[in-house]
């Protein structure tokens, strides 16, 4: 199991995207929203879950908001994500660093669903 470092947060997220890429049911809405612009994504991302899990500062956006403009979305694509994203994780790293994984990808689901559907539908 992977040491929570830059280097093992940045394999979760390649090794994460590109299983959501290649997901017939998420792969069609991010590339629909990403477009040929996955490399600052992906680097996006792993600023993102840096700057969470390790308090490196390095991530500045607006999560809410970009997320808040995209069309198509579904319940469903919530519990997909969640679903790859867990796996992901309990493959690479183990005891704290996975159960902080995941709670804060579930506070994110949770947030964005609110956002789009006024309510939480995965806990």
């Amino acid at each position: 199991m992977s040491t929570l470092t830059t280097e093992s947060i940045t394999n979760l997220v390649h090794r994460f995207y590109d299983d959501v890429r290649a997901d017939p049911e998420l792969g069609p809405v991010f590339n629909n929203a990403i477009g040929d612009q996955w490399d600052t994504h992906l680097g996006r991302m792993v600023d993102f879950w840096s700057t969470v899990m390790l308090g490196s500062r390095q991530f500045q956006g607006n999560v809410y908001g970009k997320h808040m403009v995209l069309q198509g979305i579904e319940p469903k694509h919530f519990e997909r994500w969640l679903a790859l994203f867990e796996a992901t994780v309990e493959r690479m790293f183990d005891g704290e660093d996975e159960k902080e994984f995941k709670v804060v990808a579930h506070r994110i689901a949770q947030s964005l669903q609110y956002g789009f559907f006024g309510k939480v539908m995965v806990e």
